[in-house]
């Protein structure tokens, strides 16, 4: 069932290698499966983004659980396989196996064109204050 969700689902590893990513995952990002699996999440990480990912990330680890809570919705800029920017909201959390190693999930939703529609309503007001 995950597999079909529309909502983007990626699975990764303790080293930070995708071990699951489902179709929503490859509409969102435009990568498939079989392209991503095995690779590090930084595909889809802007380059100056990545530090404080990795950073926080292994603090989750160290801890065995996120941060973030239950409620928490992340927004973040993340990249698209043609190379376009997007805007991305998701929840995390940590998933450990029945031996012990621990794994990050996020379900991850495509805010692009909201967040565009956002910005243009705010610089219209802008405009619209200043005249």
């Amino acid at each position: 069932m995950a597999a079909q969700a529309p909502d983007g689902i990626v699975i990764i590893d303790g080293e930070g290698l995708i071990r699951y990513w489902n179709r929503g995952a490859e509409r969102i990002f435009g990568f498939a499966a079989d392209d991503v699996a095995g690779r590090s999440l930084d595909v889809i990480i802007p380059e100056k983004h990545r530090k404080r990912h990795w950073d926080g990330f292994e603090e989750a680890l160290a801890r065995g659980s996120s941060k973030y809570g239950d409620a928490d919705l992340l927004a973040v800029p993340a990249l698209a396989a043609d190379g376009r920017r997007l805007s991305i909201e998701f929840s995390v959390l940590m998933v450990p196996a029945a031996d012990g190693t621990m794994y990050c999930g996020a379900v991850i939703r495509d805010v692009t064109a909201r967040r565009e529609r956002e910005r243009e309503l705010m610089r219209r007001r802008a405009e619209a204050t200043t005249v």
